[in-house]
C-alpha cells in the first residue's frame, strides 16, 4: 500500500524541515520526503493533495494518559482510550500503571499490550509501577516489566513515597537508561486538600493544597537524580517554584525533564468561582494554580525549559463527578482537546510557533521515552499527524471517542485542530470537517 501526501507544509524540527514537501508512504514506512515527488515516482500510490493550509508533522505522542484497563473499564478501555487518542492526533500514548491490578508485573504489562494490539489504533507504551501495588514499600519487578515492554516507571497518581525508595528506583532504572516519572506531592503538606491553597479556595471553603507540597518533592527528586545519575521526569508541573527547581537542576547537570498539561497552561484557580461555581470538572491533581504560576508555565513553554505537553488524560464515569466537590474524583480527559488548545492558546496567541509545538508534543516525548517517532524521514515508521491550524473547532464532549465526558472545555470555540492521524501507514482517523481529509478516508476504505 502506497500513499503520496502532496503539497502540505511539513514541520519536523528533528530533521530541520519547515516548508512545502511531498511525503511518500510505502507500507508502514516513509519512503521519501522531497520538495516534489512526481506521480511516476510513486507508481501504485494513492495521491492526496493536501495543500499548504495543512501541516504534516511527526506523529504526536502523549506520554501521560490513564487507559483504566484492567480494572476500571466502566471509565475507559484500551480500545476507547486509543480511539480517543487518534481522534486527538496522537499516534502513540504511554499509559500509567494505576490500574486494578496495578501494572507492577510483566503479566499486566503483556495484557495491556494485547488489548492495544486488538484495538489496532494508536501505539501503546505501558509505564510500570515503581513499587509493588504502588504502595511505596518495595521496588516492583522493573527488569521483568522492561522486558515485557514498559518504557518508564511511575507510581502515578501517588508520589514515590520515600527518598530512599526514589533513590533505589533511580539507580535501578538507570541501569537500563529508563526514566522515573514522578507525581510530585508531599502528602503531609497536601493533606485532604482539593484545590489550590489560596484566596479562591478560602472564599469557597475548600481545603487547600499548597504549592509547597509540589515544590519540596520536586527538589527532593532532582537532588536524588543528580546524586545517582538517574533520569527523573517531573509529571504535570503546576507551580512556578517547581519550574524554577527544574531549571536549576538542568543548569547544574541533573538528568531532569518535565511536562505540563494543557489545562494548567490555560486555566487558573479563578475558574473555580465562575462561570459555574464548584464545577467538579475543574478538580484535578495537581490543582489549578494561581495566575502567577500559570504565567510562569507559559514562560517555560516559551523559553524551552519545559520539555513536553502531556494531557494526564484521566477519564471518569459521570457518577464520579456528579457529587460534591470534596467527594469528586480528581482529573479530566484531555486527548481530544489538547491540539486545539495548543493551537488556540499557544500558537495563535503568539507564545510559540508550530515547530516548538511539535517539539513539545512529539520530538521530546519520543526522546524521553526512547520510543520510535518524533521525526519524518525516509526509512522511519509512517506515524504522521496532519494538522489544520485554522480549523474552527467547538469542543463537544458528547461526541468524544473516550467513554468519559469530564472536561471543563465543553462548548469552547477554538481555532486549530486535527485533520488526520496515520499510524504505521494506516489512516486511523480522518476528520470529516477537513475537505482534504476526505481523500484519505476514501483511500482507507478502499484498502480495507
Amino acid at each position: 500500500m502506497k500513499l503520496l501526501l502532496k503539497g502540505a507544509r511539513v514541520v519536523d524540527p528533528a530533521s530541520g524541515i519547515d516548508g512545502i514537501r511531498d511525503v511518500l508512504v510505502d507500507g508502514d514506512r516513509i519512503s521519501r520526503v522531497d520538495t516534489s515527488i512526481p506521480a511516476e515516482a510513486a507508481v501504485g500510490a494513492a495521491i492526496v493533495e493536501l495543500g499548504s493550509s495543512l501541516v504534516v508533522v511527526p506523529g504526536l505522542i502523549d506520554m501521560h494518559v490513564h487507559l483504566r484497563e484492567p480494572g476500571y473499564e466502566h471509565k475507559e478501555t484500551v480500545a476507547t482510550g486509543t480511539a480517543s487518542a487518534v481522534a486527538g492526533g496522537f499516534t502513540a500514548v504511554a499509559c500509567m500503571p494505576n490500574t486494578n491490578p496495578v501494572n507492577d508485573n510483566a503479566s499486566v504489562t503483556r495484557f495491556i499490550l494485547k488489548q492495544a494490539a486488538a484495538a489496532n489504533l494508536a501505539r501503546v507504551y505501558p509505564i510500570g509501577a515503581v513499587s509493588n501495588g504502588s504502595n511505596g514499600e518495595h521496588l516492583a519487578e522493573i527488569a521483568d516489566m522492561r522486558e515485557a515492554g514498559c518504557v518508564a516507571f511511575s507510581d502515578d497518581g501517588r508520589p514515590v513515597a520515600t527518598a530512599a525508595l526514589m533513590r533505589r528506583a533511580l539507580e535501578y532504572a538507570g541501569m537500563f537508561n529508563m526514566p522515573i516519572i514522578d507525581h510530585c506531592e508531599d502528602r503531609s503538606l497536601a493533606g485532604e486538600g482539593v484545590a489550590h491553597e489560596g484566596f479562591h479556595a478560602a472564599q469557597l471553603g475548600l481545603r487547600g493544597i499548597p504549592a509547597a507540597a509540589e515544590d519540596v518533592m520536586v527538589d527532593r527528586d532532582i537532588v536524588l537524580a543528580h546524586a545517582t545519575g538517574g533520569h527523573v521526569h517531573i509529571a504535570h508541573v503546576s507551580t512556578a517554584g517547581a519550574l524554577r527547581a527544574v531549571q536549576a537542576g538542568k543548569s547544574r547537570g541533573a538528568r531532569v525533564t518535565c511536562e505540563v498539561t494543557p489545562h494548567h497552561l490555560t486555566l487558573s484557580d479563578e475558574r473555580l468561582r465562575a462561570p459555574l461555581i464548584y464545577d467538579t470538572n475543574l478538580k484535578m491533581n495537581p490543582p489549578l494554580r494561581g495566575t502567577t504560576d500559570r504565567d510562569a508555565l507559559l514562560a517555560g513553554i516559551r523559553d524551552g525549559s519545559i520539555d513536553v505537553i502531556a494531557t494526564d488524560h484521566a477519564p471518569h464515569h459521570a457518577d464520579d463527578k456528579r457529587v460534591e466537590f470534596d467527594r469528586a474524583s480528581f482529573g479530566i480527559v484531555g486527548l481530544e482537546t489538547a491540539v486545539s488548545l495548543g493551537f488556540d492558546r499557544l500558537v495563535h496567541a503568539g507564545i510559540i510557533g508550530i515547530g516548538r509545538l511539535v517539539e513539545l508534543f512529539s520530538v521530546n516525548p519520543a526522546r524521553i521515552l526512547k520510543v520510535p517517532g518524533g521525526r519524518i524521514a525516509s526509512g522511519d515508521m509512517a506515524d504522521i499527524t496532519i494538522l489544520a491550524p485554522d480549523l474552527p473547532v467547538t469542543v463537544a464532549a458528547a461526541a468524544f471517542r473516550s467513554k468519559a465526558r469530564n472536561t471543563p472545555f465543553d462548548g469552547w470555540s477554538l481555532r486549530g485542530g486535527v485533520a488526520a492521524t496515520i499510524v504505521g501507514g494506516r489512516v486511523v482517523f480522518a476528520n470529516t470537517a477537513v475537505p482534504q481529509a476526505a481523500g484519505l478516508e476514501r483511500r482507507e476504505r478502499r484498502e480495507t
